[in-house]
């Protein structure tokens, strides 16, 4: 029955599976899931809810949402429950939160870390406690490094995207002078330095601000690009600094195209940034358009949270679907969990999930996507073919 249904509902696969109880693949199934133990299970959604990184954060949190709520109406006799854990993209926030997470016994898994240097932080922490965690956005490629043993990853990291956005200013905007800046976080210098090795000497100057909004004013900045002749800048942070970024860079009359990242990715930019400035924004992303997940994920998505899902919320569905099949084949245990987790294999809306030794998705299921603002809207440009 398991074999058949996955044969015959393809992409909706994983949810299939959490709703009819079966695992696609994990540590076998010692403890029935009708019940038990199980019931009464908790999982976490760990990043920023609040402040000026909150965007892609609720995003992922409104993912997970979806998962369970869908979860719990299809097991009403054993329902789990969500805990949402704020960490307002914060570093300093991180190793208070996963201590809470890690106190709760209740709680078997998380979906997150979302930020890269917040996951730094906590994932030592979660490591030590053998609690689960599955990142649906965090690209830093240092953190699959640690050998954490209780670390995953439902994303690309920045060796994907970093190469793959220094293709396309090559490729696509022909760019012959680029200027770097990060925001100097964990995910935005890992970001930048990865654009600036494979640009080499088309990288005419670098240059740091500070994120988390400690810093509105970036003329310096804006003046060292001006200086530079640069046709294309590149910012390794989030939205809210970029979108000041390019703002004031507009105001300069600076007209280089501005590229960034995932950190990037979410209309809060064009908000940021006002959308005459936004406009001709490049964004890449280790995340397809929300538009191709597969079955009635977007629908489903809008239905529940009053809003079109945006990056990395089919993603965080998909690592919340992940923790719920192992709940649901009866794994009551952290421990359990765990290695159901690391033996996992399925598909989700959003791509097929199997992970490597060291907790990262399997490289063959990496697509990077360059996005567009275009009209006010961040829409699909193109994938960018693998160099």
């Amino acid at each position: 029955m398991r074999q058949r249904i996955a044969r015959t509902l393809g992409g909706v696969a994983l949810v299939a599976l959490v709703a009819s109880g079966a695992a696609c693949s994990g540590s076998g199934g010692e403890d029935d899931a009708a019940g038990g133990e199980a019931c009464g299970s908790k999982i976490a959604f760990f990043g920023a809810l609040t402040g000026s990184s909150a965007a892609l954060g609720i995003n992922e949190n409104n993912g997970v949402k979806l998962a369970v709520d869908k979860y719990n109406k299809e097991n009403a006799d054993c329902k789990v429950e969500q805990v949402e854990l704020d960490s307002q993209g914060s570093p300093d926030q991180a190793p208070q939160l996963a201590q809470r997470a890690i106190d709760d016994e209740k709680i078997l898994g998380i979906v997150g870390p979302a930020y890269s240097g917040e996951s730094e932080a906590a994932n030592p922490l979660f490591s030590e406690a053998g609690l689960v965690h599955i990142t649906a956005s965090a690209t830093n490629p240092t953190l699959a490094q640690q050998k954490w043993p209780t670390f995953f990853r439902a994303v690309g990291n920045d060796l994907s995207q970093g190469p793959a956005a220094a293709t396309y200013i090559k490729n696509v905007l022909k760019a012959e002078k680029v200027y770097v800046i990060d925001d100097q976080s964990a995910y935005g210098v890992g970001l930048a330095d990865e654009v600036k090795k494979l640009l080499g000497a088309t990288v005419v100057g670098s240059d740091k601000v500070q994120g988390e909004g400690k810093q509105t004013d970036f003329s310096a900045s804006v003046t060292k690009v001006k200086s530079s002749g640069a046709t294309v800048v590149f910012y390794g942070g989030y939205y809210q600094e970029a979108g000041l970024i390019r703002k004031q860079l507009t105001g300069a009359g600076v007209t280089a195209t501005l590229v960034a990242g995932d950190g990037v990715n979410d209309p809060a930019y064009i908000s940021s940034a006002g959308q005459a400035a936004a406009e001709g924004t490049i964004l890449t992303c280790p995340c397809q358009p929300a538009a191709k997940a597969k079955g009635t994920f977007a629908a489903d998505y809008q239905a529940l949270n009053g809003v079109a899902p945006g990056t990395y919320s089919d993603t965080a569905y998909d690592a919340a679907n992940i923790l719920l099949a192992g709940i649901k084949d009866g794994k009551a245990t952290r421990e359990a969990l765990l290695e159901f987790v690391k033996g996992y294999s399925g598909e989700g809306v959003a791509a097929t999930y199997k992970f490597t030794e060291t907790g990262e998705l399997d490289p063959a299921q990496v697509k990077v996507w360059a996005y567009k603002v275009q009209g006010g809207q961040v829409v699909p440009d193109q994938e960018i073919p693998k160099s």
